[in-house]
């Protein structure tokens, strides 16, 4: 009986664990191409159908380890703002594309095409892709949601994100 309590509280705890999958890490060597995720929160969002407002590349003097990747940030505020809370500002899907996951691939995803929809950020990987992407939002998070079970543990992505040259990090 006294092992039955702590054992429950165990599972309770389980699900709230958060381990992710391999991180979608380009040519930079950065997570997100060197862009800083935090920045990302702090920007007006167009609407949908239109450009997104640029990304805010990081400073590479201004990084931090996470999920075994290295994130780089504008500011010492928003690296500790990540790691404070580094889920609420990691991409979606390990950093793939959101539409690609949707149709069932890991393939990359461009920082410079993003999209926060519930307080999540996410990625496709060309312009043509966020049409396609944009034309069912809900509907394609579903897809992704579901697909992304057997997907995480898959290796990430080592293909380059197509026309995209990441200007991040800053030195």
């Amino acid at each position: 009986m006294k092992l039955l309590l702590p054992l429950a509280l165990a599972a309770l705890t389980l699900p709230t664990l958060s381990i992710a999958g391999p991180q979608y890490v380009d040519e930079t060597g950065f997570a997100v191409s060197g862009y800083d995720v935090v920045a990302y929160f702090d920007l007006k969002q167009s609407k949908v159908g239109q450009s997104q407002p640029s990304a805010i590349p990081g400073k590479s003097s201004i990084t931090a380890e996470h999920n075994g990747q290295t994130w780089a940030f504008s500011s010492e505020e928003n690296k500790e703002r990540f790691l404070k809370d580094p889920d609420t500002y990691t991409p979606q899907y390990d950093g793939h594309c959101a539409y690609g996951v949707a149709v069932g691939g890991k393939v990359p995803g461009n920082p410079t095409l993003w999209r926060i929809v519930d307080g999540k950020l996410y990625f496709n990987i060309t312009k043509d892709v966020v049409g396609f992407w944009e034309e069912d939002i809900p509907g394609h998070i579903n897809m992704s949601t579901k697909n992304w079970t057997d997907l995480e543990p898959k290796e990430a992505s080592t293909n380059t994100i197509p026309q995209f040259t990441s200007h991040a990090p800053e030195s």
